[in-house]
């Protein structure tokens, strides 16, 4: 009996989301566990203990990295040519972004765009391209980061997760590789569309890729800067970068809403010593209410006004596609 034969099974829908709420249960349980260890008076005054400036700069890191993101989905407006606006564009990544930290990412980074891109009028292949050039645009840079951290500053891995220094810095180096490898495919490879799930997609070209890295890479490293600003320099920025890096694909592969308790582990985990439980915690919770909470009340209050205006600015992008095509018009 092959894989294939199993998932075509009636039954294999409730089997698959039985074992994923079985694993949220587990999760969740371990998670009210651990809590019940963490000396939380004593959290909660060393956040209060913060310096105001040190709050300021990790909120204002943390909306530069928000105003970042909110451009990955202006490179697959490029890539299609769709005609809505930049700021709509802008808008429309930044709500998605802040639902996909705080809810997942098929909620934000699917569900949500699509809602707004198909209210605003355009059509479910071109948001298809748009959604995915994104999460491409996202995970390339990364690859290039996480590999630079893991092959050049590896943050020492517990006994018990059996991955050591050199299979950290092997690790790093196909992830580098990995996103080197992109760009040179956009550069030099003569086939330029593939057919994925039936659906046509081209390689962008070198230009355009390069772009893509840059402003992965600019957005990854904020949020670093961010977590790095909140530890307020007792780790080397490196060493919060790859550990933030590690956080962050441990809690997308838990399925854990926001990798709640999944980024606080991480970092436990890996820098519990030199750094305090209660230090550590105080940080990361204070790096979710500036990068999570926060943005995410902002962005529901985008996504409702999006929503009430959602006709004028369908009617707008008519409009500015009407326009496009005259221009574009040889004149007699």
């Amino acid at each position: 009996m092959n894989f294939h034969s199993v998932t075509s099974r009636p039954w294999w829908p409730w089997a698959k989301r039985i074992g994923v709420a079985g694993f949220l249960a587990f999760v969740l349980f371990m998670l009210v566990h651990e809590a019940r260890t963490i000396d939380w008076p004593e959290v909660f005054a060393t956040m209060r203990d913060y310096p105001l400036g040190v709050v300021c700069l990790a909120a204002a890191l943390a909306w530069t990295s928000h105003l970042i993101y909110s451009t990955f989905d202006l490179v697959g407006r490029h890539y299609t040519a769709h005609p809505l606006r930049p700021g709509s564009v802008m808008a429309i990544t930044f709500v998605s972004y802040a639902f996909n930290l705080n809810l997942g990412t098929v909620v934000g980074a699917l569900a949500m765009r699509v809602r707004l891109y198909t209210r605003l009028g355009l059509e479910a292949p071109v948001i298809a391209r748009v959604v995915g050039l994104s999460m491409l645009t996202n995970w390339l840079g990364y690859c290039l980061l996480a590999g630079l951290a893991f092959a050049f500053w590896p943050v020492p891995m517990p006994p018990d997760w059996h991955l050591g220094t050199v299979a950290l810095r092997v690790l790093g180096g196909a992830l580098v590789l990995a996103s080197l490898g992109y760009l040179a495919l956009c550069a030099f490879s003569k086939r330029r569309e593939f057919s994925v799930r039936g659906h046509e997609i081209a390689l962008p070209n070198l230009r355009l890729a390069c772009v893509q890295l840059v402003i992965s890479c600019a957005n990854w490293s904020v949020m670093g800067a961010t977590m790095y600003v909140l530890l307020q320099g007792q780790v080397a920025y490196p060493v919060a970068l790859g550990v933030l890096l590690i956080g962050a694909i441990s809690g997308l592969m838990s399925r854990v809403p926001a990798g709640l308790g999944v980024l606080e582990a991480v970092f436990i985990a890996l820098l519990s010593p030199p750094l305090s439980t209660t230090t550590l915690i105080a940080a990361i919770l204070t790096y979710r209410a500036v990068y999570y909470w926060a943005p995410l009340a902002v962005a529901t209050l985008v996504y409702l006004a999006m929503e009430v205006n959602a006709k004028k600015l369908a009617a707008r992008t008519v409009d500015d596609a009407g326009a496009r095509g005259q221009q574009l018009q040889p004149s007699c």
